[in-house]
């Protein structure tokens, strides 16, 4: 016989009021909900899919992938491409044709695709000016906007040497097609903050949305290299303007995340949300903020897309009625290494749309092989090992037996 006082085996569906309930209980139902991933909007699991046409090659790297347009029945993306003969080699040894970083002394390319998987390399939208001029250095990390019939194009633009701190603002390049020509703005359209500010190192990952008659432009700002010991979390930022070149008013709210190493949204209902990935104590998260700018935890994620760009056809829509995502372009490095030589770019495909369902995209409780368990950045190796040797006389202790 079951006894009364024990919670059903089949969970209610409303709160029960007839019972007392543990914290972790109440969050549930408060939080969350009773039919777990399954019945959460703002869950998915993620598929991937290598790209035909953009596979690694010596001396290339793709990377950091834009929001994905569909422009008269063709697919494009933007995305940093560096192509040196030399692999990065870290700030010391960099020179003006040896990059510090794999994002360093890159340039932003564009590529196109009639299906999403198989995509054809056009060239470089933006190239850098000669040295000495404004983001002589590199132009990376690319984002999309049109905006009345205008295409405007937002990335980090270096003008010296990324170091520690990888200082950069963003600039911006505008044309009338997505093909290009493309003429640079030639100065920064979003500054760093001040010297003790949360963003005073860099303006990174810039993500432009319309979003209630304005251009929101989403950033992941850094304190930049550390002072004092201190090491201040990443997070993201918006700064609003009525026009693309600005000027941009950063939001008094900022930051509005307190994670996420790289900006990806989307509107979604009256609101937005997007991924806030690897960085911060809410990592590997979506958020939504009904107002656009004050974001709540959704959802948990296993095995996210890093720097993921969405598929998106409603990001400048405006209409309060933000539909989701379904894909989308990520990158990866060699060993799933953030700063690795030759990234490339992949297809993601996720659950995260209000016009249809993907069952077998909401499943928990995943498993993985051994290759991904002894990865090289999982796998417990050199320093780490010895470390954990030498701790063992103070931790592996006798058994307390009584």
């Amino acid at each position: 016989m079951s006894d009364p006082k024990a919670f059903p085996a089949r969970i209610p569906l409303e709160k029960p009021t007839d019972r007392q309930l543990s914290a972790a209980m109440h969050r549930m139902y408060d939080v969350w909900n009773p039919h777990e991933d399954r019945g959460n909007e703002f869950f998915s699991n993620f598929k991937y899919s290598p790209l035909t046409g953009l596979e690694r090659r010596p001396g290339i790297s793709r990377r950091d992938p834009s929001k994905v347009l569909l422009i008269d029945g063709t697919y494009y993306v933007w995305y940093t491409c560096r192509r040196t003969d030399s692999p990065p080699v870290g700030p010391e040894k960099a020179t003006d044709t040896v990059p510090s970083r794999d994002w360093d002394l890159a340039d932003v390319w564009y590529a196109t695709s009639t299906d999403g998987f198989h995509w054809e390399e056009q060239g470089p939208a933006t190239s850098r000016p000669p040295r000495g001029e404004f983001g002589w250095r590199t132009n990376c990390t690319p984002d999309i906007l049109v905006w009345r019939g205008r295409y405007y194009l937002y990335f980090q633009a270096y003008s010296e040497i990324m170091g520690q701190g990888d200082s950069c603002c963003a600039s911006m390049a505008e044309a009338d097609s997505p093909r290009g020509p493309w003429r640079s703005l030639g100065r920064p359209v979003l500054e760093r903050g001040g010297p003790d500010d949360w963003d005073r190192g860099c303006i990174h990952d810039p993500f432009p949305l319309i979003y209630r008659g304005r251009i929101h432009l989403f950033y992941k700002g850094s304190p930049g290299a550390k002072r004092g010991g201190e090491n201040l979390i990443r997070a993201q930022g918006v700064a609003i303007a009525d026009h693309p070149a600005g000027p941009f008013e950063k939001s008094p709210l900022n930051p509005v995340t307190n994670s996420g190493h790289e900006t990806c949204l989307w509107p979604y209902r009256e609101g937005i949300a997007g991924m806030m990935l690897l960085d911060g104590p809410e990592k590997n998260t979506v958020q939504y903020a009904p107002d656009g700018l004050n974001f709540e935890v959704k959802s948990l994620l296993v095995m996210p897309p890093m720097a993921p760009g969405p598929f998106c056809p409603d990001a400048f829509a405006d209409n309060g009625d933000g539909r989701g995502i379904t894909w989308g372009l990520c990158h990866v490095g060699p060993g799933g290494r953030a700063s690795a030589n030759e990234s490339i770019l992949l297809r993601f495909d996720c659950a995260l749309s209000r016009d249809v369902d993907r069952p077998a995209l909401k499943g928990n409780n995943l498993r993985f092989d051994e290759a991904t368990f002894l990865q090289p950045t999982m796998a417990l190796r050199g320093g780490s090992r010895r470390q954990i040797l030498d701790h063992r006389a103070q931790v592996d202790r006798e058994t307390i037996v009584k």
